[in-house]
């Protein structure tokens, strides 16, 4: 028989799960039912995986999540209930992913779950960050105020990836036809000159003869190389899943001239503003820490930070054990520093985070005004071998025709 797994409420209200086998959900249905438990959900198996493995798809964008927190903050500050807010948000929401989130959340709230816990239930398309910031609104009783707080979050958040993006995208084309130019010419073009080339009788220059090697191997066993390609794509992808590869690839990322730079700036003007939206919405260091770690997106920092947080537990300063990480600039360490003793450590932090959000757009027009001279100059040394190796042997052949 099937297993499957359930999501109820008890009668106070307390939300229980856990998994059943039985020959169909009916049955599930009358076993909570007589344990005095109200079903919520009652996935199959099955089911459940193939939920997961989609939802990994199901990911909100930062500027979905800025309008939402944006929208929801209005409603709620003028006087609106959450449930009305939330129906409002599941009619005129046009992204299919939040929509069924909200229509869920809707549904679980009318059954006397909260949003926060209704939230919960959608971790792979809701950031686990604006979950536990509901919650504290909810504790707090100032669930607005977090809302706008989050919106603003979001939208910065939105504003440096769009940056960022928007940056790479004429370098990415550079170099996308630049390999087709390539592939263009060593697998078209230079085969129509193989057979003139062996018919002249003219002893080939060195790099002709390296090119009609590559030029012949790509045009016999491009299905091999398709494989590999493909092969090696998805090896990389999984290594860099894998908790080792991605540690490895993070570290290579803060060692790159001109790019670790701006990574820095990147990873620093997220972790002052994430920590300073969770500390002034009354989230404690500790738990805020937690959260903030899962966000910087460098498992190299996010590890530093995770150590920092057993030395604060033990009775050390913030400004103290960001130092030990060795990766934060001496500013930001000093504004910790004044943030903790002046006991405005949310402000300071805010102000650093607004600081170094104009040093990452510095350092990003830098980064690109080195990278494409630089790419244009690998590309053209690239086509320019090829062309060359070409025109070599007509040079010869025409000097032998004249002799």
């Amino acid at each position: 028989m099937p297993v499957f797994y359930y999501k109820a409420l008890t009668i106070q209200g307390q939300s229980v799960e856990g998994s059943y086998t039985a020959s169909s959900k009916d049955e599930i249905i009358a076993m909570l039912h007589q344990n005095m438990y109200y079903p919520v959900k009652i996935v199959e198996k099955g089911e459940e995986v193939r939920e997961l493995k989609f939802s990994l798809f199901n990911r909100l964008k930062l500027s979905d999540l800025s309008i939402f927190c944006r929208q929801f903050y209005t409603m709620l500050n003028a006087g609106v209930p959450i449930i009305s807010c939330l129906g409002v948000l599941c009619v005129q929401t046009r992204n299919k992913h939040l929509k069924e989130v909200l229509e869920s959340a809707h549904s679980e709230i009318q059954r006397g779950s909260t949003f926060s816990d209704a939230l919960r239930h959608h971790k792979r398309t809701i950031p686990e960050l604006l979950i536990n910031m509901v919650e504290a609104g909810e504790i707090s009783g100032n669930l607005d105020i977090i809302m706008e707080r989050m919106a603003v979050h979001y939208e910065k958040e939105n504003k440096i990836t769009t940056k960022i993006r928007n940056a790479m995208i004429y370098p990415s084309i550079l170099m996308g036809v630049s390999i087709l130019v390539i592939i263009f010419l060593l697998t078209f073009v230079m085969p129509t000159f193989i057979g003139m080339f062996q018919d002249s009788g003219v002893e080939l220059p060195g790099p002709t003869k390296i090119l009609l090697s590559i030029s012949g191997n790509l045009s016999r066993y491009w299905y091999i190389h398709m494989t590999s390609l493909v092969v090696l794509f998805a090896g990389i992808s999984q290594a860099i899943h894998a908790e080792k590869g991605r540690l490895f690839l993070d570290r290579l990322k803060l060692k790159i001239p001109v790019v670790s730079g701006m990574i820095q700036k990147v990873i620093t003007t997220r972790f002052c503003r994430t920590l300073s939206t969770l500390l002034s919405s009354g989230i404690p260091l500790i738990q805020a820490l937690e959260s903030v770690g899962r966000v910087v997106g460098n498992k190299v920092v996010a590890d530093g930070i995770k150590s920092s947080i057993d030395e604060i537990m033990k009775g050390a300063t913030l400004a103290a054990t960001m130092k030990r990480i060795e990766f934060f600039p001496p500013m930001v360490i000093s504004m910790i520093q004044i943030g903790e003793e002046s006991g405005a450590l949310d402000a300071i932090l805010e102000k650093t985070a607004n600081f170094y959000d104009e040093e990452t757009e510095s350092a990003l027009q830098k980064m690109i005004a080195l990278l494409e001279p630089l790419m244009i100059v690998i590309m053209a040394v690239v086509i320019g071998f090829i062309v060359i190796a070409m025109i070599l042997p007509m040079f010869d052949m025409l000097n032998t025709v004249g002799v």
